[in-house]
């Protein structure tokens, strides 16, 4: 299977993405009134909502600008923690982007890389910190060693997927080094991460729509 995905393609995993966290409010949100503010889910649907309210013009852009974009409108839309780390991972996806109009898996790799990048820089975490990061971490991780081997692009996508699945259930015994949950007696211990589960939603829904 051949891999191109342009603006509009991404445009089109953004409004799935959108939907499957719609779809899961009562989850998202009880994990968080657990570990967190309780307000994780909100913030979420509140910014993917917010850009698909330019979803026609952000498909006709360029995807470093399409990128760049986003992660304006997430970063001033989304309130918390969540807004200023989505926005930074999209806006340093954007530089690596260039000129290009479409992805290929390994430029799509290069892009979730910075992206992960981008998110463990601004917020001064890396794995094991019970976040986010703990579902996008081995997810790329897996995808990259995927691609290396010379794997079959299904495959590697397939181990992209795998990656974030695990990398979220690993949250539930880990303490919390950041966040709301590390003040928390057992520092979140015995709860999947509620910011684990929205990134692997999305990297599961990126997965399913390049599969299908």
């Amino acid at each position: 299977m051949d891999i191109k995905i342009t603006s509009k393609e991404y445009m089109e995993y953004i409004e799935l993405v959108a939907k499957k966290i719609e779809l899961n409010k009562d989850y998202v949100t009880e994990l968080d009134s657990i570990t967190g503010d309780g307000d994780h889910w909100v913030n979420m649907n509140m910014g993917f909502q917010r850009v698909l309210k330019d979803k026609e013009s952000l498909a006709s852009m360029k995807l470093s600008e399409m990128f760049q974009k986003v992660g304006m409108l997430i970063m001033s839309t989304v309130g918390g923690s969540s807004g200023v780390l989505y926005g930074s991972a999209y806006i340093k996806a954007a530089k690596v982007l260039g000129d290009e109009t479409e992805m290929d898996i390994n430029l799509l790799c290069e892009v979730l890389e910075a992206e992960l990048n981008g998110i463990m820089e601004r917020g001064k975490a890396k794995p094991g910190y019970k976040t986010m990061i703990d579902a996008l971490y081995p997810a790329v991780t897996r995808f990259k060693e995927s691609l290396e081997k010379g794997l079959d692009n299904h495959t590697a996508l397939q181990e992209l997927k795998q990656g974030a699945i695990d990398g979220m259930n690993s949250t539930k015994e880990m303490e919390a080094v950041k966040g709301r949950a590390y003040y928390q007696a057992q520092k979140g211990v015995g709860h999947i991460d509620p910011g684990a589960v929205t990134m692997c939603y999305q990297i599961e829904v990126l997965v399913d729509y390049l599969c299908k």
